[in-house]
């Protein structure tokens, strides 16, 4: 099945000339102009990556990154004609995957794609329902499986496990694992570790040797982006 990438850009002749570029190169690709549209389309079709560009006639391609980011491990690909360095790290900060500096090469874009989305290769997305390895996460009606199997988790760890799953490789410290749970505040560094040992006990085949969730040590998790048979439970 063709990855659906999802192109926000108001330069109506670059955003045509992107789309039918990419429409060549076998992905299906729905494009808008502004930040509605573009909300309008993540709110009703599953998307496999987005182009975004920065400067919006409605609003910044910021605010949609970060909101999508909250919400979603979708990648994303910042378009932009700024080139200032602190602007690249403003962009990486609020949760994008790449940055791309118009004018930019096409073949170069696609090559860049390929690259966000080979990081998601394990990665399949069906609306709400999110397959990693063995894991299966339905974010809809908050349960997981684990090959076949129904595992039954605390809300937090639902959130934790839920949150992790969406970008695999992407490590997220304490304090923004802790945010996601609603006890980000000093002393609950420990409560999160003990989650986390606890979701390993439930969905890890050896917990003392996790291959979903992964300690990144001195700075938070990550899950694992590469789920081998021995991981499995």
């Amino acid at each position: 099945m063709a990855r659906h990438i999802l192109v926000v850009e108001d330069e109506k002749k670059l955003n045509k000339l992107v789309s039918d570029y990419l429409i060549q190169e076998g992905y299906k690709v729905t494009s808008v102009y502004n930040g509605k549209g573009a909300r309008h389309v993540l709110d009703n079709q599953p998307i496999n990556l987005i182009l975004l560009d920065w400067m919006l006639p409605d609003e910044s391609g910021l605010d949609i990154c970060r909101d999508v980011r909250s919400q979603s491990g979708v990648p994303i690909i910042m378009l932009t004609a700024k080139c200032d360095e602190f602007d690249k790290v403003m962009g990486l900060e609020m949760g994008a995957d790449d940055y791309m500096t118009k004018p930019f090469s096409f073949r170069e874009l696609a090559a860049r794609i390929k690259v966000v989305l080979r990081r998601y290769g394990n990665l399949i997305v069906d609306d709400e329902l999110i397959k990693h390895g063995g894991l299966a996460v339905d974010l809809n009606k908050h349960s997981v499986m684990v090959d076949g199997r129904q595992v039954k988790l605390t809300p937090t760890e639902f959130k934790l496990l839920a949150h992790l799953v969406q970008k695999p490789g992407r490590v997220y410290s304490r304090l923004q694992l802790l945010e996601t749970v609603g006890e980000a505040y000093e002393g609950y560094e420990r409560s999160l570790d003990t989650h986390m040992s606890n979701l390993r006990k439930k969905i890890e085949k050896n917990p003392n040797k996790p291959g979903y969730i992964i300690t990144v040590y001195g700075i938070g998790y990550k899950m694992g982006e590469n789920i081998s048979e021995d991981t499995k439970s």
